[in-house]
C-alpha cells in the first residue's frame, strides 16, 4: 500500500488533454448549464466523475459556501454515508484534501491508518480505495470531489491526473453556479423586501384614513401592534389590510 498526497499545481494543467477528457469537459459544461440548483449540479458532477475515472464504483462532491452552508451530491447511498461519516467524525480523505488543497489517494482503507475511525466505519460499506481532489478557485477552497472503489489499488498516477484535471474544471463551474445561486437568492430577497414595503405603505394609508392621523402616527400604530402581538412590521401591516378587507364585505 502506498499512501499518496499530491499537490494540485498549475503545472498539472499543462498535461495534454485527450479527446475523451476534452469531451468530458464539454459535457460537464452542458450539464451544469441546465442545472437549476447547486445540489442538482453536484449530483451531475458526481455521476460524471465516476464515469471519468476508471474503476470508480461511486463518486461525490461536497462544498461549503461563503455562509458556511454545506451542500453535497453523490452517486449512491454508500458514498453519501461515507461522506457523512467524515463530517460526523471530523476526519477523512475528503476533508484533508479540502483543507490542505492537495490530492489525497488511499490505496487500501484496510491498511491506511491516517483516519482510523473513518476507515473502520467506511470499510463495512464495501469501499476499499478512495481518492479526493480539492475544488479551488482563485485561491478559495470550495470543497472537494472524491471517487471510491471496491477493490484496493484501483487508482494510480493516471487516475490522479484525471481527477486533478476534472476537479480544476469542476471548481470553476461550481463557483459560477454558486454565484448564480447567490444572485437568485438576493433577487428573491429584494423582491420580498419591496413587497413588504408596499404592504406597509398601504397599511399606513388605511390607518391614516380610518383614524384621521398623519403618516408618522399611523406608522407608530403599526409599531405598537408589532410589540403587542410579537410580529414584524410587514405582518402587522398585512393584518391591517386583512381587517380592512373584511370590513368592506
Amino acid at each position: 500500500m502506498r499512501a499518496v498526497m499530491t499537490r494540485t499545481s498549475p503545472a498539472t494543467a499543462t498535461l495534454p488533454l485527450t479527446d475523451e477528457l476534452a469531451a468530458v469537459f464539454a459535457r460537464m459544461s452542458g450539464l451544469l448549464l441546465s442545472a437549476e440548483t447547486v445540489d442538482t449540479a453536484l449530483g451531475l458532477l458526481s455521476a460524471l466523475a465516476q464515469e471519468t475515472v476508471p474503476g470508480s464504483t461511486g463518486a461525490g462532491v461536497s462544498i461549503v459556501d461563503e455562509e458556511r452552508r454545506r451542500s453535497s451530491g453523490s452517486t449512491d447511498d454508500r458514498v453519501e454515508e461515507a461522506d457523512a461519516l467524515q463530517y460526523d467524525l471530523d476526519e477523512g480523505p475528503c476533508l484533508t484534501a479540502a483543507s490542505t488543497r492537495e490530492l489525497v489517494r488511499v490505496d487500501d482503507l484496510a491498511v491506511d491508518r491516517r483516519w482510523p475511525r473513518w476507515a473502520d466505519a467506511a470499510l463495512p460499506l464495501g469501499l476499499r480505495a478512495a481518492m479526493s481532489a480539492p475544488l479551488v478557485v482563485a485561491d478559495r477552497a470550495l470543497g472537494a470531489i472524491k471517487v471510491y472503489a471496491e477493490q484496493p489499488g484501483t487508482f494510480d498516477r493516471h487516475s490522479e491526473r484525471l481527477l486533478t484535471l476534472f476537479s480544476a474544471q469542476a471548481a470553476i463551474l461550481v463557483a459560477n453556479i454558486q454565484s448564480h445561486d447567490r444572485a437568485t437568492r438576493l433577487s428573491a430577497g429584494m423582491r420580498e423586501a419591496f413587497r413588504d414595503r408596499d404592504v406597509v405603505s398601504t397599511a399606513k394609508g388605511v390607518l391614516m384614513g380610518r383614524n384621521a392621523v398623519d403618516e408618522s402616527t399611523a406608522f407608530g400604530m403599526l409599531l405598537a401592534r408589532c410589540q403587542e402581538e410579537g410580529v414584524t412590521v410587514a405582518q402587522a401591516a398585512r393584518a391591517v389590510l386583512d381587517s380592512a378587507a373584511r370590513r368592506r364585505r
